[in-house]
């Protein structure tokens, strides 16, 4: 079975997260990962629109109807689940990159790391605990794309 990778971000996102996030899905579609996004616009959009440019599989979990996925996945399901949806994008993750951050960025963040599944962040939110050090369990920060996509491939050959 093919690596499934997750992006996620916010879907009201900066030109710098846009552009990451194109870098992080071209990356993981050339090293044969699908690409799992939340299927909608901002960072999810972009790291669509980089694995298909490639040739890549994209898959979209969708919080509501097939009619808001964006143009460039190859496959869309509705889950109707509002933001619950992330539950499952996560859960169908080995791996999950989070390029940026909103609200619902973090929920994905914290069901991933519950899971015990790898996270790493390019930017965005950091989990640290109370004197301020980052968790040894927690997400694995990245300063560029293509060494978010290492970590996280790395992570899961880990595994």
């Amino acid at each position: 079975m093919m690596l499934q990778v997750a992006v996620c971000g916010p879907r009201d996102c900066s030109d710098v997260e846009r552009d990451r996030a194109h870098a992080v899905g071209r990356l993981l579609a050339k090293a044969g990962a699908v690409v799992l996004t939340g299927g909608g616009d901002g960072v999810m959009e972009a790291a669509s629109r980089g694995a298909r440019e490639v040739g890549g599989l994209v898959v979209g979990v969708l919080p509501g109807a097939r009619a808001d996925a964006n143009p460039h996945l190859s496959v869309a399901l509705t889950t109707h689940l509002g933001e619950a949806r992330n539950a499952v994008l996560v859960a169908s993750a080995d791996a999950v990159i989070v390029v940026g951050g909103s609200w619902g960025t973090l929920s994905e963040v914290g069901l991933a790391l519950r899971r015990g599944t790898p996270v790493v962040t390019l930017g965005g939110w950091q989990v640290r605990d109370t004197d301020g050090r980052e968790l040894p369990d927690g997400p694995q920060p990245a300063a560029t794309p293509a060494e978010a996509v290492a970590a996280a491939l790395a992570a899961v050959e880990a595994d």
